[in-house]
């Protein structure tokens, strides 16, 4: 990172910390809780993209979006040249962005409840915007997408939100396509984690993050044909998610 960049940083953190338009309320949706207009100023008064914005700045996690970026692409993910890509909850589209750096799908749709974010989205990068009741991903035909995706969105809303999301994850994927999300599972909240949580997690945040049992989540993917292929930890401010992958059988 260029010099400048980094005295630039250090005079926003040292002045008011990772939270520097992020509101206190998480329940309105990604507009309320990263609201548009604030961080795409505070972005470009960093000299950032709103991306690397979010990950260095408003998370203190430099480099998080890519590296579960190049952990995918490890796995052979984007190796197997989707066609057709769905995302839920891409708010800012820093995984979007870096996604179609490492593949060229005819199709991207995406289910953002946002609608400054989603227009954002369509006007950047062309994806199609689906309109999202934030639970069903109805207007996708069954068996029709190649790679599901949703990242930092299922520690932030409820059980049976991602519950019933999973359900329609599996349902909209090929045979033989993957399905990638993280999750806050038993595996990031070791004692010391879950006493950080307690004490950093900030006023408002009562339902914030949402943790989920790896096992749940691998024995109803189980159920709904997907294998679990890997796992691996992503940074989420001074703790973390696990990533899973699944693929669909034939």
């Amino acid at each position: 990172m260029r010099a400048a960049v980094k005295s630039g940083l250090k005079r926003l953190l040292g002045r008011t910390g990772f939270d520097i338009v992020r509101s206190t309320n998480n329940r309105g949706g990604v507009d309320d809780f990263l609201p548009f207009e604030a961080t795409m100023r505070a972005a470009k008064s960093a000299g950032l993209s709103v991306g690397d914005y979010i990950d260095e700045v408003m998370n203190g996690t430099p480099g998080a979006t890519q590296s579960t970026i190049d952990e995918l692409r490890a796995l052979g993910v984007f190796a197997a040249a989707p066609e057709t890509v769905l995302e839920i909850g891409p708010g800012s589209g820093r995984y979007l962005e870096k996604t179609l750096k490492e593949c060229s799908p005819g199709r991207y749709e995406i289910y953002e409840t946002a609608a400054p974010w989603a227009g954002y989205l369509a006007d950047t990068f062309r994806v199609i915007v689906q309109p999202t009741s934030g639970s069903s991903l109805s207007p996708t035909p069954s068996g029709s997408v190649d790679l599901v995706q949703a990242h930092k969105v299922f520690n932030t809303v409820t059980f049976l939100s991602a519950s019933r999301y999973f359900l329609e994850m599996a349902r909209v994927v090929r045979p033989g396509g993957r399905i990638v999300f993280d999750v806050m599972t038993e595996t990031c909240l070791d004692p010391a984690t879950m006493r950080a949580w307690a004490t950093k997690g900030g006023a408002g945040h009562d339902s914030y993050p949402a943790a989920m049992p790896r096992q749940v989540c691998v024995d109803l993917f189980a159920t709904l044909g997907c294998a679990l292929e890997a796992g691996f930890p992503a940074p989420l401010g001074f703790a973390s998610t696990e990533v899973l992958v699944f693929r669909k059988g034939a």
